[in-house]
């Protein structure tokens, strides 16, 4: 396998740290053997984008969290998603509908030509606009991700606009700064696996989490 493209984003990546980088575009890793390169990490930084090795959007969560809820997502789910990108793309091809909300005018213009029918794309400015829009979706949806702004504000409005056997998905729930919401989940009801490890584009560990009740949609 020739990895020649991805020698100058690896060591962009790495910075001044050359030979860190040098290991990394040489090394036994980027054999065809790879987890590196099976799951596409290499081509995302490449790409700057959250995509797997054939280039394909995916969500840019953990990867083992998005391998955990591949092989349990039906044709027939909802998703909501605070925050935009790849992943709505990623989702829209393996559920029936998705409402996903985002924040940044410019962003949301240069995703909407590339999104798929299935996908309501919907923009809303920083303030309970943003948080709201969920409001409207009472008990509707199987899944609600949590992956933009206003991050406990929009979890604790998204409870209610869950199935009863609906889960969140929370990324970059390492974060410190998100404990109230947390604590607002368990008080709810919800129980919590974390999901640490690499994930797209970056070249450090974080951890997305699946916040589920009993009798939930993924079988946990």
């Amino acid at each position: 396998m020739n990895l020649m493209k991805w020698k100058r984003p690896i060591a962009k990546l790495f910075g001044t740290n050359r030979r860190t980088a040098k290991m990394l575009a040489a090394h036994d890793l980027t054999k065809r053997a790879s987890w590196l390169v099976k799951v596409g990490w290499f081509e995302s930084v490449y790409q700057r984008a959250a995509v797997n090795g054939q280039g394909e959007a995916i969500p840019w969560i953990t990867y083992a969290a998005t391998a955990f809820m591949e092989p349990r997502l039906r044709t027939e789910m909802a998703v909501f998603e605070y925050g935009s990108g790849n992943s709505t793309i990623w989702w829209a091809n393996r559920v029936a509908r998705v409402v996903s909300c985002e924040h940044d005018a410019a962003w949301h213009q240069k995703m909407s030509p590339h999104l798929p029918d299935n996908v309501e794309y919907v923009f809303a400015e920083l303030n309970d606009g943003y948080v709201g829009v969920i409001a409207r979706h009472e008990g509707e949806f199987d899944i609600v991700v949590i992956d933009g702004r206003e991050r406990v504000r929009c979890a604790d409005k998204a409870i209610d606009a869950l199935k009863g056997d609906g889960v969140m998905i929370w990324d970059n729930s390492d974060r410190d700064k998100y404990q109230s919401g947390y604590a607002l989940l368990h008080d709810r009801g919800f129980r919590r696996i974390d999901f640490w490890g690499a994930g797209p584009i970056v070249a450090y560990g974080w951890c997305t989490s699946v916040f589920y009740r009993a009798n939930n949609c993924l079988r946990i």
